[in-house]
């Protein structure tokens, strides 16, 4: 029989896992992002460049979400 402790940890484990599959596919989004970014610059003047704009909005983003979820998968494993 499965105790109580032994489910917390099955747990927990898929819990970081699931955030581990999900910071690793944000991290590719933002490669992806960041070559975008640079073949926008690569067109020319930035100043009028909304894909480049844009490019540096979205890893914005990214790095933010990134952060979030580097600190929910510390937190997990505090626990």
């Amino acid at each position: 029989m499965v105790g109580l402790n032994d489910m917390d940890k099955n747990l927990k484990q898929e819990k970081l896992k699931m955030w581990k599959d999900n910071l690793k596919k944000l991290e590719d989004q933002l490669v992806v992002v960041q070559q975008k970014k640079g073949a926008a610059a690569a067109e020319g003047d930035l100043s009028e460049n909304a894909a480049y704009t844009m490019a540096i909005e979205d890893a914005e983003t990214f790095r933010v979400q990134i952060a979030q979820v580097k600190k929910i998968i510390a937190d997990l494993k505090k626990s």
